[in-house]
């Protein structure tokens, strides 16, 4: 069921009318809708709005971390679609304990660089990523530096006493 703020939003509408599971709540924020989508079906919304509704470009994937609270991570996706000059905001809600979720680069290939820097700073894999590993960060880089846990100082260089 569309949230009451939603109701003028058509791309809430068409999301429900296609599958009514795949929208589990939203809002309007500053004038573009944010859809919060079950984790299991984002692949499936991508490409339903890629194909569908015209969402050609992928503008970002982010993170959001909400430390303490769970579930904890917050994957955000901007859309655009540049034929109906709109855009779309997406979000998924994942645990702090293994933060997984479908990789989108089957349905925009842009995602790759995206999704690996948010594997790199917050720890979130992408399942089905063609090349999930650090982008920024050396390989043997401990932890995350964008978790709100991440320490000041680092895992790795210590402040010194002097």
């Amino acid at each position: 069921m569309i949230p009451e703020d939603l109701k003028d939003c058509a791309e809430a509408a068409a999301i429900e009318a296609w599958d009514p599971s795949s929208l589990a709540g939203g809002r309007i924020d500053a004038g573009q809708a944010s859809l919060e989508i079950p984790p299991e079906k984002i692949v499936a919304v991508c490409r339903f709005l890629r194909v569908e509704r015209k969402f050609n470009r992928l503008s970002a994937v982010t993170v959001v971390d909400w430390y303490p609270a769970e579930p904890r991570f917050e994957v955000v996706y901007l859309l655009h679609s540049l034929e109906r000059s709109l855009r779309l905001r997406l979000k998924c809600r994942l645990p702090g304990l293994d933060p997984e979720i479908d990789s989108v680069t089957g349905v925009w290939p842009a995602a790759n660089w995206h999704e690996r820097e948010a594997f790199d700073l917050f720890g979130v894999r992408f399942r089905h990523h063609p090349d999930l590993r650090r982008i920024l960060m050396p390989e043997d880089w401990t932890g995350h530096l964008l978790r709100k846990d991440y320490p000041i100082a680092g895992y790795r260089y210590p402040i010194q006493n002097e």
